[in-house]
């Protein structure tokens, strides 16, 4: 285990990380919600070993983490002004939205249909590493039905040394999942509840439809 939680350790850490990314390897690190284990969005072989890692099959698509508002502008084949509100409302933040991606992106995430999750988190080692890394697959760091990490050592007593590194950024702040926003019908919908409340989101998008609808 990598320390993020001091400064002085954090550039060597994140370096070590991203070489591991760059590798193909899998690696476990700490976001606003849950700690993610991820991958090279782009390396397919790098996504089946996080599902493997994780006992995960592919009808459970790999969301994406990205650092900044700009990347999903090539990543998305439309950016809607639903999700361009939601996007400034809420991140860096615990909101993941459904959106149809790009046709050209050479990626194969699991049986996604054209579509993709993607968020951007508010942690500084995240937005550190997806800053040298670009978009990564990343899920909750956890075996499949078990309970997601807000540690390190949580993480690592599931996933033990099917991950190369782990950065430890000490708890973290939210503790819950991201709240997930599906775009990709005429109507949004909630599809899960998590860091941010429906009320949040119908402030913002009024037109959200709950889980039933």
């Amino acid at each position: 285990m990598l320390d993020c939680t001091d400064p002085t350790n954090r550039a060597t850490a994140i370096a070590a990380a991203t070489r591991a990314v760059e590798g193909g390897s899998v690696i476990v690190f700490p976001t606003d919600t849950l700690y993610g284990i991820g991958v090279d969005a782009f390396n397919s072989a790098a996504v089946s070993g996080l599902l493997a890692a994780k006992g995960r099959g592919r009808d459970m698509p790999v969301p994406v983490l990205v650092g900044s508002w700009n990347t999903v502008d090539g990543l998305l084949s439309y950016v809607s002004s639903d999700t361009r509100n939601l996007i400034e409302a809420f991140w860096p933040g615990g909101l993941t939205l459904i959106v149809e991606h790009a046709p050209s992106l050479a990626w194969d995430l699991g049986d996604a249909r054209g579509t993709v999750g993607i968020r951007m988190p508010l942690h500084p080692v995240a937005l550190e590493l997806l800053a040298i890394t670009g978009p990564m697959a990343v899920s909750s760091a956890n075996r499949t039905t078990m309970p997601a990490p807000t540690n390190v050592q949580q993480a690592y007593d599931q996933l033990g040394e099917s991950v190369s590194v782990y950065l430890d950024g000490g708890e973290v702040p939210i503790g819950r999942p991201s709240t997930i926003v599906d775009l990709t019908s005429e109507v949004p919908s909630l599809v899960r509840e998590g860091a941010v409340s429906l009320e949040a989101l119908r402030a913002v998008v009024p037109a959200i439809s709950g889980p039933a609808g």
